[in-house]
């Protein structure tokens, strides 16, 4: 499923039935409004069966593409607009791939308010837009963040740089960046045969923020088969984006796969995958690596695959202090690209906060042929299923922009190659950035190549006059072996002197 196709249609999978828990509304319908609250609705729906809620009406889903695209939001409509307030908030239409809408509310002085749907905050193409009902179950679809990004070029001009629609997904950028990889609220039997359940965000409530406001808080009540939850999002934009995310979870049902701050990315192909693509680009792809600091301190570097069948990697840990999805390639030569902007697109990293106990950080890779999939999947899998009737704690922070600093030398690039002298096999090549650790000679430093599966070569060290930094190559044969997982580090007087390698090089 695409990009755009794939997180619109998540948004269709699941419910809001208002419960008997909201207090009783002033004369305007503003109503007292705290995170308790939120956490009421969930824990009150979790006691109920889930119910879809209604969709909007037939002719708003079938809207072609360009139709659906035709109807623009007015930005001088926004909410806040024309106010001394910080931010401004668009709002997305209904229709189409969006299918259920969801609800929003604005919250003043400790009190929520709704927002109703109006059509005319949005203009239309007089040749293409179609005539659309106006009576059923419509709402919009989502919305997106504007604030000022102190853009010199514009100053005082209000900047989108967050986007919340489609079933739990979001996603952000820091100042600089292109829109990429996305957030969800929760992944559930991610790359199971009986097939993923996306839980929906289905209530928004909008802190109004102060004139001078950094910051923004956005809540949102969460539901779904087998899950409801109450989300609370502090949003501070900037170099990097940074959300601190509180989440409370009630388990309908056993929780056998439960995906804890899931990240979602496209990685269609690089250098160790590129002769199956007839491209001129050199790469395409929003992320090209898994990061993870674990609960010993090890740093880890997972270069992505596209691989030709479904694969799942699980890095098990006790309490990991960060994993993410991150973009290293930062030049336009890296992919070519005058319209994507690959070079662009941000990282995205996961702080947990508190102790999340014994588990695995999953890595899901899916085969696709095209751009537009979102076929990479990372999230914290808890090594306990979740009860019936649980409730779920957890907190984190996810920083969107550069990837963090991690102190060791960073793996800046991988390729693989057959060997073309000598025993049959394959070469890995495996290239460092410059660091200060490398102001020693290579043959100062221990290479630890090694393999559960095979015994590979030594490997050969040696600076990269280009980059600065270190290079190192090693052959393995895999034989009839489909295939072979490998690790690789560089130590020097017997302490890390890199990150830790690990690729799985399949056919």
């Amino acid at each position: 499923m695409s990009t755009f196709s794939r997180r619109a249609f998540l948004a269709s999978a699941s419910a809001l039935t208002l419960v008997a828990v909201a207090p009783a509304a002033r004369s305007n319908g503003a109503v007292p409004f705290s995170r308790a609250e939120v956490i009421a609705r969930a824990r009150a729906l979790a006691g109920r069966p889930f119910s879809p809620r209604s969709k909007v009406p037939a002719d708003w889903l079938s809207m072609t593409y360009d139709q659906y695209r035709s109807i623009q939001f007015d930005v001088g409509k926004a909410l806040w607009s024309g106010t001394d307030r910080s931010y401004n908030v668009d709002f997305f239409l209904p229709g189409l791939y969006f299918e259920r809408p969801v609800q929003l509310h604005t919250v003043t002085g400790g009190m929520a308010a709704s927002v109703p749907f109006d059509i005319d905050r949005f203009t239309r193409h007089p040749e293409i837009s179609p005539e659309l009902s106006t009576e059923g179950a419509l709402g919009y679809s989502g919305f997106r963040l504007r604030t000022d990004l102190d853009d010199p070029d514009h100053p005082g001009k209000k900047t989108e740089f967050c986007v919340f629609q489609g079933a739990s997904y979001f996603r952000a950028i820091a100042k600089g960046n292109a829109y990429g990889l996305s957030a969800r609220g929760l992944a559930l039997k991610t790359g199971e045969p009986e097939g993923e359940e996306f839980p929906d965000f289905v209530s928004f409530w909008l802190e109004a923020p102060g004139p001078l406001q950094e910051n923004m808080v956005v809540h949102a009540l969460m539901d779904s088969p087998s899950v409801t939850g109450a989300y609370r999002f502090d949003i501070t934009p900037g170099n990097p984006c940074v959300m601190d995310v509180e989440a409370t979870l009630f388990a309908r049902e056993e929780l056998t796969h439960a995906g804890l701050a899931p990240l979602t990315s496209m990685f269609l192909f690089d250098g160790t995958n590129h002769q199956r693509f007839d491209d001129f680009r050199p790469a395409v792809h929003d992320s090209d690596g898994l990061l993870l600091k674990n609960g010993n301190g090890e740093v880890i570097w997972r270069p992505l695959a596209n691989p030709t069948r479904l694969q799942v990697s699980s890095f098990v840990d006790e309490n990991p202090t960060g994993f993410g999805l991150i973009q290293r390639a930062r030049k336009l030569s890296d992919f070519a690209d005058l319209e994507a902007h690959y070079h662009r697109r941000p990282s995205l990293w996961v702080e947990p906060r508190g102790d999340w106990g014994a588990g695995a950080v999953t890595l899901v890779e899916i085969p696709a042929d095209k751009e537009i999939y979102d076929n990479i999947v990372a999230y914290w899998r808890p090594a306990t299923p979740y009860e019936t009737g649980a409730q779920i704690d957890l907190a984190y922070r996810l920083s969107w922009g550069e990837e963090p600093v991690l102190d060791l030398p960073r793996v800046i690039n991988t390729a693989s190659g057959a060997k073309i002298f000598g025993d049959p096999g394959r070469l890995m090549v495996i290239d460092y950035e410059a660091h200060p650790l490398f102001e020693a000679e290579p043959d100062a430093f221990e290479i630890h190549v090694s393999s559960p599966h095979l015994d590979p070569s030594a490997g050969i060290l040696e600076r990269n006059p280009e980059t600065g930094g270190m290079r190192l190559a090693f052959s393995f044969d895999p034989g009839s072996r489909t295939h072979v997982e490998l690790r690789a580090q560089l130590r020097h007087n017997g302490k890390a002197a890199s990150e830790v390698w690990l690729y799985r090089w399949t056919v």
